[in-house]
């Protein structure tokens, strides 16, 4: 069986960004992923903050997504290793979804994001589906230490 995720209010809503678990990251409290992820995006340090400060994971991923200010230089290199600490630490601070992620055993895990080809599925399942790669990545290392 595969595990689809999308919304924080859906089934397993809890594997998104958008879900309130916050992470600490850089000596700074982010309350989401999706802020944390969205802030790395720039060198510039104000704006950055401006993220971090958002007043919700929506309004931190439109943020993230102007192009008012320029991405960091090296954002294509780096944005899944991004992904991936932001998602461990996540995992890693919330016992209880830790706990949930370990109850999906071996199945695959897959973001439903319609419009996302890259983190996600897209519209007819032919995304690269790294952020569900990412947790199933997650996953398996959160065994090895239990």
């Amino acid at each position: 069986m595969t595990i689809y995720f999308y919304t924080k209010n859906d089934t397993y809503g809890e594997f998104s960004n958008f879900s309130p678990h916050g992470v600490e990251r850089d000596g700074l409290w982010w309350p989401t992923v999706e802020h944390y992820f969205q802030a790395q995006k720039f060198a510039e340090a104000d704006y950055r903050e401006r993220i971090r400060n958002a007043h919700n994971a929506k309004q931190a991923a439109n943020l993230g997504r102007s192009r008012k200010i320029p991405l960091r230089a090296d954002w294509e290199e780096v944005k899944d290793e991004i992904m991936y600490q932001g998602v461990l630490q996540k995992f890693q601070t919330h016992a209880e979804l830790k706990i949930l992620l370990l109850s999906t055993g071996d199945q695959e895990i897959v973001e439903n994001a319609p419009g996302d080809y890259y983190w996600g599925c897209g519209k007819e399942g032919t995304g690269l589906n790294r952020l569900g790669e990412i947790l199933v990545r997650v996953r398996g290392e959160l065994r090895e230490t239990e």
